[in-house]
């Protein structure tokens, strides 16, 4: 597939939205009071057939933001000491600022026009990037603001599972439950789970697709009329 050929599927496949996957390990789960302690973001990208696949991993460990709640539970679970003094972290904005300009540039390259967050539950994942957006001042995020594909749901549609360990192991993409709870272990799944999930849905897009132009509109889905639906979406 030529390169403009793959950028223009991209950008029909899902109405000029690139998504993105996203995990976040936590001190907890109210994102207003907790501390985000490590983001992961994979890109998802198109092969040379034509189906989605997982890109390059962006993972950072975050410095707890000052005042931050970290709960014990949450650390017994993720297994993040956040005061190891060989721990990695940076500050929350850097972080963000390094995975939006990666983001960006895979919304250039697929000819989108914003990023859509992928996530198993989106909702905790979104919140989180929202409420380190607004501490930390970041002016501009190339993430739709409250829109996200849900793999949670995506999973249990087609496959019956929610849980992120059994529709992966369903789908035939393994599982490590000693790497799970990792940002990046955890996103990679999920992309692999939602480019599974996309690319066993391409007749039915392609489908579609045929009944978009059927209806007239330019170009396929891609390019619907007006709606309130449409603008519902569109910030």
């Amino acid at each position: 597939m030529n390169n403009d050929a793959g950028q223009r599927l991209m950008a029909r496949r899902f109405r000029g939205f690139l998504p993105v996957v996203v995990d976040v390990e936590t001190g907890g789960f109210n994102c207003a009071r907790d501390a985000l302690l490590q983001v992961a973001a994979v890109m998802i990208e198109l092969d040379d057939s034509g189906r989605l696949v997982r890109g390059p991993t962006h993972s950072y460990h975050v410095k707890p933001f000052a005042g931050a709640n970290i709960e014990a539970a949450a650390l017994q679970v993720n297994k993040i000491d956040p005061w190891h003094p060989l721990r990695p972290a940076i500050d929350e904005r850097e972080a963000l600022q390094r995975i939006f300009k990666e983001v960006r540039a895979g919304m250039q390259r697929a000819a989108c026009k914003r990023a859509i967050l992928v996530g198993h539950n989106s909702w905790f994942d979104l919140s989180f990037v929202n409420a380190a957006i607004a501490r930390s001042g970041v002016k501009r995020s190339p993430f739709h603001p409250f829109s996200s594909f849900d793999t949670a749901t995506l999973a249990g549609a087609a496959l019956g599972q929610t849980v992120l360990a059994k529709a992966a192991t369903i789908a035939g993409l393994g599982w490590d439950n000693a790497s799970a709870h990792s940002a990046t272990y955890d996103a990679e799944r999920t992309a692999e789970l939602f480019c599974s999930i996309c690319n066993e849905l391409a007749g039915s897009f392609q489908w579609a697709e045929n009944r978009a132009r059927e209806l007239g509109w330019h170009e396929g889905i891609g390019e619907a009329p007006a709606a309130a639906a449409d603008r519902d979406l569109d910030p």
